[in-house]
C-alpha cells in the first residue's frame, strides 16, 4: 500500500515490524501507544522550531496555548 507522505510510511512501516514481532502475543492498547509516540516528539521538535516559544508553538501545531502548555506539563517537557 502507497503512503502519502514519509510521516506515515514511518509510521505504517513501525506498525507492521510491530505486528510481526508480536509473535502470537496480544497487542498493547494500539491508538494510545501510536499517539504518544508521535506527540512527543512532535511536540519536542516544534517547541525547539519556536525557540521555546509556547504561543508560536501553539499556533504551529494550530492548536490552543493552553491546550500546548497541559501536553507539555504532561509529558513533563517544562
Amino acid at each position: 500500500m502507497k503512503r502519502d507522505n514519509d510521516i506515515s510510511a514511518c509510521i505504517f512501516g513501525a506498525l507492521e515490524t510491530y505486528f510481526e514481532n508480536l509473535d502470537g502475543e496480544m497487542p498493547a492498547p494500539i491508538y494510545d501507544m501510536v499517539l504518544k509516540s508521535v506527540e512527543r516528539p512532535m511536540l519536542e521538535i516544534v517547541l525547539q522550531q519556536a525557540g521555546g516559544n509556547q504561543t508560536l508553538a501553539a499556533t504551529m501545531l494550530g492548536i490552543n496555548r493552553n491546550t500546548l502548555r497541559k501536553k507539555l506539563v504532561d509529558y513533563k517537557l517544562v
